[in-house]
């Protein structure tokens, strides 16, 4: 409930990158980063400038941070998804920029990415465009700057964990954006989020402090099935070497999930880490994070 009150407490924050070119400055806007809207991720580290803000679309929120280790490459990439119950107002990506701060500083090269949610044009399918569109910048930044593009993770924190394992899965025409290959990535690290939209519904909507998921999906189970079932962990898990789950506040995925993974041929490990908060565990310099760090590390680097 503390997680409800204080996502109620959140203000909506406007957009800070104008549309035009693709790459634009690095300079970002100082309100982003402002304490109210980092949710305590900066507790002991402060978000370093963006290298360049990359544009994946015309919208506000069409945008993704690069920051890129210092040295000659090539780096692994992190692109990463914040949550925020895919409700406008709640979050944006600059609560998960101290994380994409401190990996800079070990080596990872990290996209940051912000999308539009439910309230602004998100949900199904808009989220899912975005999401889409945004994966477009992976080859793109591969191709620009030392990014070796075998050692791609998504990262998903919450709500996030959507997006960092539906980009990885092959799609049929009943998927919002339709058919289309699973994108190529060695893995994922998903923080404290659902394994499957639909098997995980109930704790997420208990995590969120008010129904998160259907709003999110256009209807309930029984009044989309087919959508839930296009997007399923289950019929249609991603194709990834590695997954990581560290979880907080939710449980681990539902067991249907994880055998279907598995059964595809993905090593999935999850990290429990009973009684931490559920922003502890991504914020850089505390207990929680560094004794969850190694696995990340390890994942990342693609060792």
């Amino acid at each position: 409930m503390r997680y409800a009150f204080a996502l109620l407490a959140f203000l909506a924050l406007s957009g800070c990158i104008a549309s035009g070119s693709r790459v634009t400055s690095s300079v970002a806007d100082p309100a982003l980063y402002a304490g109210e809207n980092l949710w305590g991720t900066d507790a002991y580290l402060t978000p370093s400038k963006p290298d360049a803000i990359l544009r994946y679309g015309s919208g506000k929120r069409a945008f993704a941070e690069l920051r890129l280790p210092q040295g000659k490459g090539p780096f692994p990439l992190a692109v990463i998804y914040h949550g925020g119950c895919w409700k406008v107002g709640v979050a944006t990506q600059a609560y998960m920029a101290p994380l994409a701060t401190h990996w800079q500083q070990m080596g990872i090269a990290t996209l940051n990415v912000d999308y539009r949610e439910v309230g602004d044009g998100g949900g199904w399918p808009g989220s899912f465009e975005d999401w889409q569109a945004s994966s477009g910048l992976i080859d793109e930044v591969a191709a620009e700057y030392p990014i070796d593009r075998t050692r791609v993770t998504l990262v998903g924190h919450s709500a996030g964990a959507a997006p960092a394992q539906w980009l990885a899965a092959e799609q049929g025409d009943d998927g919002p954006v339709g058919a289309r290959p699973p994108l190529a990535v060695y893995g994922a690290i998903i923080f404290d989020g659902q394994g499957d939209v639909a098997l995980d519904r109930e704790p997420f909507d208990g995590l969120c402090g008010f129904p998160a998921v259907d709003p999110f999906m256009g209807g309930a189970p029984d009044a989309q099935p087919v959508r839930y079932a296009a997007i399923s962990a289950v019929s249609h898990p991603p194709h990834l070497a590695h997954v990581l789950f560290v979880q907080a506040v939710l449980p681990p995925p539902a067991e249907a999930m994880q055998t279907a993974m598995r059964k595809a041929g993905t090593q999935m490990d999850i990290r429990s880490n009973a009684g931490a908060s559920h922003f502890a565990i991504i914020t850089p310099g505390g207990p929680v994070y560094a004794a969850n760090e190694p696995a990340m590390l390890k994942l990342l680097r693609g060792e």
